[in-house]
């Protein structure tokens, strides 16, 4: 970090400190739900734009998403004909019914605002040529607002596109599964259940041996892949046989191809128990969020500055067994070079503390506590200097896109 463009990132990002906990803190204090997140929304773009960055607010045609972009294109006379190096950042800040912000994303929301200003600043003292953007991403916990803006452009121009998450332990090849979810509709035929049952198709029925059917499934597949389901409407009265079941099944895989599969099996199965009680039903794909695909050339780089700065991680071979979610930031790497990091809101010297998961009361409790701020403030500190040196170093940016196009096939297979 001795070099001046470096010097100014950690300085900008300190400067900054005390004024995004007070923004972290007004998200933790305010928790909206997914694709709700007005008051965020506010707060962020509000901040974004004292900072001197162009806002597009409700951008991509959704309420509570934005973009936030600086553009330097003067620099270095030489490098004037080049294409302009761009990197991007992401920002979450939806929370969790009942729960808050037990995922932490009001340390995600700043993470974001610190490493654009902390590349923002150094581009304009050191005069280097390039863009910084930040994307403000709603509802990752629900639909995921980062694949319509993928689908609208909001990637369009950048190199590389990285974030970081809130955790339990500093873990640099975290390795979220992908996700899809099925919304399904079990049509009958009612009918009185004591006079004139035969006269019933009991959608309850269908939906049943779909349900053991699956969970016999469970048995058969990878030991990465899951399933879990819900029956959220079992009928409208127990004398009468049911004629409209509801329910919702998400399923997980840590391959793009896996996913797709244990996709059309679940589906074969939903059809089948329709079929063999005489009933229909409609199945609908309401998301998919893909397995992520982390970038070795960002993730490495993030790393030596997080252990430059104390942070001690385990080997990639113990992070990728390590249990995970899913997240739509997995779509953005699958789209563009990226990485998705963790850190440990409860330690810097990486100590994981007993019973801290996320998703949990005690999560939303620790992340607003002031040592999960100086954590998110060293984690947004490397993500902006591996984001410097996307822009900064042109071999080194072509090796983070050349591993990318070679491990496109791989990871649909």
């Amino acid at each position: 970090m001795q070099d001046k463009p470096s010097k100014h990132v950690v300085d900008a990002i300190d400067a900054a400190s005390a004024e995004l906990r007070q923004v972290s803190l007004k998200i933790h204090d305010n928790p909206e739900v997914g694709f709700k997140e007005v008051f965020a929304h506010k707060t962020l773009t509000d901040y974004l734009l004292q900072k001197g960055f162009q806002v597009t607010k409700h951008a991509c045609g959704l309420d509570t998403a934005f973009i936030a972009e600086f553009v330097q294109d003067q620099g270095v006379p030489e490098s004037a004909e080049q294409p302009l190096p761009s990197v991007g950042f992401c920002s979450e800040f939806d929370s969790l019914p009942g729960i808050g912000h037990g995922c932490g994303h009001n340390l995600i929301a700043i993470s974001g605002l610190a490493a654009v200003l902390g590349v923002k600043t150094a581009m304009e003292k050191s005069q280097i040529r390039g863009r910084v953007r930040l994307l403000g991403t709603p509802g990752e916990e629900t639909l995921g607002g980062k694949i319509p803006m993928i689908e609208r452009g909001a990637l369009d121009g950048l190199d590389a596109c990285m974030m970081v998450h809130p955790g339990q332990s500093d873990i640099l090849y975290r390795q979220p599964l992908g996700v899809g979810r099925l919304e399904v509709e079990y049509h009958g035929k009612a009918a009185h259940a004591s006079t004139s049952p035969w006269e019933g198709k009991n959608a309850l029925d269908a939906m049943c041996m779909a349900y053991n059917a699956i969970g016999l499934l469970r048995q058969q597949t990878l030991p990465t892949n899951r399933i879990h389901s819900i029956i959220k409407n079992g009928g409208q009265a127990t004398n009468i046989v049911p004629e409209l079941v509801t329910a919702s099944i998400m399923y997980r895989a840590n391959k793009q191809a896996e996913l797709v599969h244990l996709q059309k099996q679940i589906v074969e199965i939903l059809e089948s128990s329709a079929e063999a009680t005489g009933c229909t039903v409609k199945v609908d794909k309401v998301m998919e969020y893909l397995p992520l695909n982390n970038n070795s050339f960002l993730t490495d780089r993030f790393g030596s500055y997080m252990t430059s700065m104390g942070a001690h991680f385990q080997t990639r071979d113990q992070d990728e067994v390590t249990p995970a979610g899913s997240t739509d930031m997995g779509n953005i790497t699958v789209a563009l070079p990226g990485c998705h990091p963790v850190f440990n809101i409860a330690s810097l010297d990486s100590t994981r503390e007993p019973g801290l998961s996320t998703h949990s009361i005690l999560f939303a409790e620790r992340a607003r506590t002031e040592i999960a701020h100086q954590s998110v403030i060293r984690a947004a500190k490397a993500l902006a200097l591996t984001g410097l040196d996307v822009i900064m170093d042109a071999e080194y940016t072509k090796n983070v896109r050349k591993e990318f196009e070679e491990n496109k096939s791989l990871s649909r297979n």
